[in-house]
């Protein structure tokens, strides 16, 4: 076996591990707790900056000393990600098995898969849609910031031999591909977020800057020290009225106390609602620049980084990060809803236990030791099978098998949405504008009224069941899109176009000449206080009947995972057709709501609620097989569920 030649390895720091743990604590505090942590997220941008200036440290000094070798380079990353990556994977896979529906399971397959090739940020980019699966309930979500580190290992050491050998400037080269990195994240948050956020393109700057800081220090580092004695000796005049020697000590804890400051005001004005990454990632970011620059000696690197228990927490860090959010992920899954805070704390308190025994008995043994290359070898040959195995279960539809034949006819069943609520026409997507619903077939009146529908996708699941029990007497015009509620004044934050889309909807009521209007929403999701002004409008404009729809049930989880739910704790093992496990308690409450705002307004109020539910539980299905299921996901209807909720809808 042919000896690999060793890389030089950057001078420890114990202040970086600790850096590492206020990562990942923030981390797994945001995703444990968000509202106390709310952002907590950047500390994926920390983790960032410490990954790009200790990979370039390496390959620097490296390419400096001549001992660059891309087999040492990628067998060392090899030995330090696989193991504890491996582990995670076969776990979530094993757990995925007892817990997940097919649907769900063929997904998690998908993600090991895409976890196994580092490339989970562009499947997860993929994916996203207003019909996405809920971020909680995808365990292997978190693999998507490794994606964008290992691509970066792929490209970003190529690149710099390559420049190296042509004997090009590093910094010149470093710094422009992170200037553009940057421009393009900045550009990019505000018209294609997501890409933004999990594209490699957007993203490296932040990995280049820690590369940044790694040139000045292997390249730069003694042109730097006459400037940062005569930096630190006016420091120490400004601070101090005796005469000290100056010793870079002042300046190392100025950069720090910056490095700190800009931290904790990232934590505190950083949230969810932040057009993030953009110039926002920048406050992280520099936080971490600086407390690298400013070396172990700085006060706060040297006493609170440096603890003992930053230390063993940043030594733990990365299987403590891969571990926390797949065991979240199942306790959410599990317990279809929000689980409590004991169970989250046990949760957390299991990923530290899992993280440490990952260290000492997985990560430890195979990085150290001899015959490096032959574990390397036997590391990527072990997550190419977990990696085929992930394929085989996402080309197999999650292996349905597992379940008896009912609960694989529910559970299986895929409703086609786009089709049945008329998806890119009548039902807009989030990206869409008005304009799109001139391509939405019009019905010719031919002497029958016309009833409106309007609303968000609440009211897209009517049209099947109107289309079937109305389509001959009326002339239906659907006017719906995704997350905009038929409110005027309404803008909600994440959903462009909803405000024109409404003024496009009253403004063409003097065409359309509606005299039945039908408004639907998932109601307690906005603000109501604009649905007087609505009635008022479409009373003006000679609307004699308007119907207000309430809520419909809602699963928490989603009703087949519900049903299964039903099914695993029942003995003798029955599917129902009406239940109450996992009704959530908002569609109740709203629908009371509802109902005497609707007699305030004096329009006619139509209750799903009590079409759909009584004493004994609110209905599932309505028949043997997965196409009567009443709802596909939450609370949006099928076909069945449509037909069946719209036939008992007040005839015209």
């Amino acid at each position: 076996m042919t000896h690999l030649a060793p890389l030089p390895h950057p001078k420890y720091r114990p202040d970086i591990d600790g850096l590492r743990a206020v990562a990942v604590l923030s981390v797994v505090g945001f995703h444990a707790f968000p509202r106390w942590v709310q952002g907590g997220f950047i500390g994926v941008d920390v983790f960032f900056v410490i990954s790009g200036f200790l990979i370039s440290t390496i390959l620097f000094q490296a390419l400096e000393n001549g001992s660059f070798s891309f087999a040492e380079f990628y067998a060392r990353r090899v030995k330090r990600i696989f193991p504890a990556l491996l582990l995670v994977l076969a776990a979530s896979f094993a757990l995925g098995w007892f817990v997940l529906l097919p649907d769900e399971y063929r997904q998690l397959g998908k993600h090991i898969m895409a976890g196994a090739g580092f490339t989970a940020n562009l499947v997860l980019w993929n994916e996203s849609g207003y019909f996405d699966n809920s971020a909680e309930t995808k365990p292997l979500l978190h693999l998507w910031s490794l994606g964008i580190e290992e691509q970066f290992y792929l490209v970003w050491p190529l690149l710099i031999w390559i420049a190296w050998k042509g004997k090009f400037n590093l910094l010149t080269i470093t710094g422009l591909v992170a200037a553009v990195s940057f421009a393009l994240n900045a550009k990019g948050v505000k018209t294609h977020p997501v890409a933004t956020f999990y594209s490699p393109h957007s993203r490296i700057w932040e990995l280049l800057c820690g590369s940044l800081l790694a040139w000045a220090g292997v390249f730069r580092k003694d042109s730097w020290t006459p400037w940062r004695l005569r930096l630190d000796a006016w420091l120490t005049r400004a601070l101090y009225r005796v005469r000290r020697e100056p010793d870079g000590s002042a300046i190392a804890n100025l950069l720090s106390s910056l490095g700190v400051a800009l931290l904790l005001y990232g934590f505190w004005r950083i949230d969810k609602t932040s057009s993030f990454p953009g110039k926002w990632a920048a406050i992280p970011v520099a936080g971490a620049v600086l407390l690298i620059a400013a070396g172990p000696k700085a006060w706060a690197n040297r006493v609170i980084l440096s603890n003992k228990v930053m230390v063993w927490i940043g030594l733990i860090s990365f299987p403590l990060y891969l571990w926390h959010w797949p065991l979240l992920s199942f306790a959410r899954i599990v317990s279809t809803d929000a689980p409590s805070g004991k169970v989250r704390v046990a949760a957390v308190a299991a990923s530290i236990l899992l993280a440490w025994l990952t260290y000492r008995v997985v990560e430890r043994p195979i990085r150290g030791g001899t015959k490096g290359a032959r574990k390397a070898l036997v590391l990527v040959f072990s997550m190419v099978v977990v990696g085929s195995v992930g394929y085989g279960t996402f080309a197999q539809n999650g292996l349905g098998s597992r379940f008896p034949p009912i609960i694989q006819e529910l559970t299986q069943y895929k409703y086609d949405y786009k089709r049945g609520y008329r998806e890119g026409t009548c039902f807009l997507r989030p990206e869409q504008d008005f304009r799109q619903f001139s391509q939405c077939p019009t019905e010719a009146p031919n002497g029958r009224p016309t009833l409106l529908l309007w609303g968000d996708s609440h009211a897209a699941h009517l049209y099947p069941g109107l289309k079937t029990h109305f389509g001959d007497s009326l002339a239906l015009v659907q006017r719906t899109a995704s997350a905009c509620p038929p409110i005027l004044g309404t803008d909600p934050p994440d959903r462009p176009h909803c405000t024109e889309i409404n003024r496009h909807v009253l403004s063409q009521l003097a065409v359309q000449r509606p005299s039945r209007v039908v408004l639907a929403a998932i109601w307690t999701d906005y603000d109501l206080s604009g649905l007087e002004a609505t009635v008022q409008m479409l009373r003006k404009a000679g609307v004699a009947d308007i119907d207000l729809v309430g809520p419909v049930p809602q699963w928490n989880g989603g009703l087949p995972k519900q049903l299964y739910a039903y099914f695993r704790q029942s003995l003798p093992h029955i599917v129902p057709y009406r239940m109450t496990l996992g009704l959530s308690p908002k569609s109740v409450q709203m629908d009371a709501a509802l109902r005497g705002r609707a007699a305030a307004l004096g329009v006619n109020y139509i209750s799903p609620m009590q079409i759909m539910c009584d004493a004994t539980g609110c209905l599932a299905r309505l028949g043997e097989t997965g196409d009567k299921l009443t709802a596909w996901d939450e609370a949006h209807l099928t076909t069945a569920g449509s037909e069946f909720l719209v036939s008992r809808f007040p005839k015209p």
